[in-house]
């Protein structure tokens, strides 16, 4: 046993022995981490999306609401961006390896019940501690990454990484497709949580063989008090969004909204004062500190926002509007999905003086193809090639904007610092979608009427409002991709 020094104080701490670098593991060992960690990464990014193909089953089997709906989709991404950083604290104070087997048995149980809910509340709960779950298992992921994986090994870890983290979105809308068609066993929309279970069972036999046990501890004080208001003004603005379409915008919601600002006020405020006192603060100045993590953190929350909303809207639109099946309306985003892939997984063999560039200009591709893709559609039309090649388009501009800023922004990161900022990036991440759905999803619930018509003209304004939004991340970009 060594003593070290925890990363935001001069206390010593206990710590077990540092994990073996990688040659130690031998290159077999080294992909079977990968591949477990990155599996649990890819089920929790899947979760966030998957359940956008099922809503109309959802909706006729539960008589659900359209809030209901909303927040059926958004409270897991709620409890999962909400208690991120605070899952990767508990992973630096108890190890990676039990967080992540932790985090990942609970959200096993969760996909089994939210696969066996019997009403809309029953499902609302569930899905909460499904990110609860994924909130503990997450971000073990990239800690792991950044501590186990050095040089060229780690650059290419973090890129797929950073591919699944939003390419999982679009291969959820796939999936979830397959696997409501299929309806094996007339599971219908419950399979697009029941599939996680022999998964995660999977998964749960493999780490504990798998995950190297001797990983750097630290003592981590927990921020309760950050913790809290953050939950709280995330909720005061999430809810409103979220509920006061369909409520008539009664005085609660503005109420709410206002109550919101307050909060994230006084977030800044708590954060601050547990950081004059040695403590440790949920946003640790000294992460916010490295070099392009703030303004990155800022580009990805606006471009998860546009892509998330867009998910969600898309999803309502193929399969209300048009009368699409779940598969038919998968395979719809399959174009965005590859082109996504590709162009997340192949970014590093542009020339890297082009790669501060090419961010912002794949993200004006992505604005200018969803824009088009909303304009085309809104006349309640069928989706045709041109709007294939436009969706292939989006998901081209989104690959070469998103995994390259992640991976640069984060490789620039000490590794005694890569908890808190893994936490702080997905946490960004999992806030701009719900932000998204709720924001997005009330600008087209609110437009779309009765008709078909006036629902697809719903969707294009809100594709055009979106990629507007888009290209505010890049103008954030061009200073953050420096």
């Amino acid at each position: 046993m060594t003593q070290i020094l925890s990363p935001d104080s001069a206390a010593p701490t206990v710590a077990t022995p540092p994990a073996a670098p990688p040659a130690a593991y031998g290159a077999r060992r080294t992909l079977a981490i990968l591949v477990v960690i990155l599996t649990g990464q890819f089920m929790s990014v899947l979760d966030a999306s998957i359940v956008n193909v099922a809503i109309p089953s959802i909706r006729q089997s539960l008589h659900t609401s359209g809030a209901g709906l909303q927040l059926i989709v958004a409270g897991y991404v709620i409890a999962y961006a909400v208690l991120l950083v605070t899952g990767a604290r508990l992973g630096d104070r108890f190890t990676q390896r039990r967080m992540f087997i932790a985090g990942l048995a609970l959200f096993t149980v969760a996909s089994l019940a939210c696969g066996l809910a019997w009403n809309e509340v029953s499902l609302i709960v569930f899905r909460f501690a499904q990110g609860v779950g994924a909130a503990a298992m997450v971000p073990q992921v990239m800690t792991l990454i950044q501590r186990n994986f050095t040089g060229n090994a780690r650059a290419k870890a973090l890129s797929v990484y950073s591919a699944i983290l939003s390419g999982g979105m679009v291969a959820g809308q796939v999936f979830g497709g397959l696997i409501v068609n299929a309806d094996l066993w007339g599971s219908s929309w419950r399979g697009v949580f029941l599939v996680n279970v022999p998964i995660g069972l999977v998964l749960l036999v493999l780490a504990p063989r798998i995950l190297p046990q001797a990983t750097q501890r630290f003592d981590r004080k927990l921020d309760l008090a950050g913790l809290t208001v953050l939950t709280v003004a995330v909720l005061t603005l999430v809810l409103p969004l979220v509920l006061g379409r369909e409520m008539s915008w009664p005085l609660w919601s503005w109420i709410s909204l206002g109550a919101c600002v307050v909060a994230f006020t006084a977030f800044v405020l708590i954060e601050r004062a547990v950081a004059a006192r040695a403590g440790e603060p949920l946003f640790s100045h000294r992460v916010l500190a490295a070099p392009g993590l703030l303004l990155a953190a800022a580009t990805l929350f606006v471009t998860m926002s546009t892509f998330g909303g867009w998910m969600f809207v898309m999803a309502i639109h193929l399969q209300s509007t048009l009368g699409y099946s779940a598969i038919h309306a998968g395979l719809v985003f399959l174009p965005m999905g590859t082109m996504f892939a590709i162009a997340s997984l192949n970014w590093e063999r542009i020339p890297n003086r082009w790669h501060p560039s090419m961010i912002p200009l794949g993200l004006v591709l992505g604005a200018a193809s969803m824009a088009a893709a909303g304009a085309l559609l809104r006349d309640g039309a069928d989706v045709g090639p041109l709007v294939l090649v436009l969706l292939g388009a989006c998901g081209v501009g989104n690959g070469l904007a998103f995994s390259p800023l992640m991976t640069r922004t984060l490789a620039k990161v000490p590794i005694q610092l890569a908890a808190d900022a893994s936490g702080i990036m997905v946490t960004n991440v999992q806030l701009g979608i719900v932000v998204g759905i709720a924001a997005f999803g009330a600008l087209f619930l609110g437009l779309a009427g009765a008709t078909t018509l006036s629902a697809a003209n719903a969707l294009g304004v809100t594709g055009i409002a979106e990629g507007v939004t888009l290209l505010v991340a890049a103008a954030l970009s061009v200073r953050a991709a420096r």
